[in-house]
């Protein structure tokens, strides 16, 4: 950088909520619309993701289970 440019200003949480509280409804609403992508998951991660939904499921099973011995 030369002299005659300023050096980059990081912007603080405090000036983010500052400039968020003073925008109306619709500018607030437009200054969120930032799609966030999708991540993209490695193998403990998918692997943690599949034996929740495999216990999922078999929750669901067990407590199907319990209701129709409760109701007979």
């Amino acid at each position: 950088m030369t002299k005659t440019q300023a050096t980059p200003h990081l912007v603080s949480t405090a000036d983010q909520t500052l400039a968020l509280s003073s925008l109306e409804h619709d500018q607030l609403a437009n200054a969120k619309k930032n799609p966030i992508p999708r991540r993209h998951l490695k193998g403990p991660e998918l692997l943690v993701i599949w034996a929740l939904r495999v216990y999922l499921l078999f929750m669901m099973a067990v407590v199907a289970y319990q209701v129709w011995i409760a109701t007979r």
